[in-house]
């Protein structure tokens, strides 16, 4: 009787400590405003007559900083970048990638008129938690069918999650976007990607406002490698 009175209490026990274990609370992740490059503003005041749909209207003052968890940095910076126009008009693919954020001329690619996309690869699964697009902020422009994907495969068939998509009429063929497009500035557009994983990434144009080209200025990538 006294050895199964033992037993009993052990049992009770046991399921105190696992209670005891489940119930201490997880440790909360430090937070920090990321630090984002802004290049020199290259114009000041609010565009006009920008006659284009579905368009946001402009903030008026400095984005406010996003947080991300301690640790999280640019993993952009000097990556490989490739394109679907392989003899941009202007400059090399490479400085989607290379940290000159400026708005003068030798400070940005231009890719051909129509659909085109730039690949990122980071090297590396990563937890990404923003990525922000500097298509070009010399003057105040529109870019049409932005959208951005991120993918594990370097193909883009599977595995594939769209974190931005302002495309309204599918001229992409990639589905219809309910995001807004927004006239460039120096700040650059800010994605917040909400800690997707991959290692790909890849955003789409389709000209723009001004013009049927595609412009790059920079592209940075703000997560922490998975390890």
């Amino acid at each position: 009787m006294i050895t199964k009175i033992l037993k009993i209490l052990l049992v009770m026990l046991f399921a105190l400590s696992l209670q005891t274990v489940v119930a201490q609370p997880k440790k909360a992740v430090e937070m920090k405003p990321i630090d984002i490059k802004i290049p020199k503003p290259m114009f000041i005041g609010t565009p006009q007559n920008m006659n284009v749909p579905n368009l946001e209207k402009p903030l008026g003052k400095m984005r406010p900083p996003f947080l991300a968890p301690v640790g999280t940095k640019n993993l952009a910076l000097n990556k490989p970048v490739t394109s679907t126009d392989d003899a941009p008009v202007i400059g090399e693919v490479e400085m989607v990638t290379d940290g000159d954020k400026e708005a003068a001329d030798g400070s940005y690619v231009e890719l051909g008129p129509f659909k085109q996309n730039v690949t990122i690869d980071l090297e590396a699964k990563s937890t990404i938690y923003a990525i922000v697009i500097w298509h070009f902020h010399k003057q105040p422009r529109v870019y049409y069918d932005v959208l951005v994907q991120v993918s594990d495969d370097p193909n883009f068939v599977k595995n594939v999650t769209t974190v931005f998509n302002n495309d309204i009429d599918n001229s992409l063929g990639l589905g219809v976007g309910k995001d807004m497009h927004y006239v460039e500035t120096a700040e650059g557009k800010l994605i917040d990607t909400k800690g997707v994983q991959g290692r790909y990434i890849r955003l789409y144009s389709n000209g723009n406002n001004n013009n049927d080209l595609n412009h790059y200025v920079e592209v940075d990538v703000y997560g922490i490698p998975v390890k």
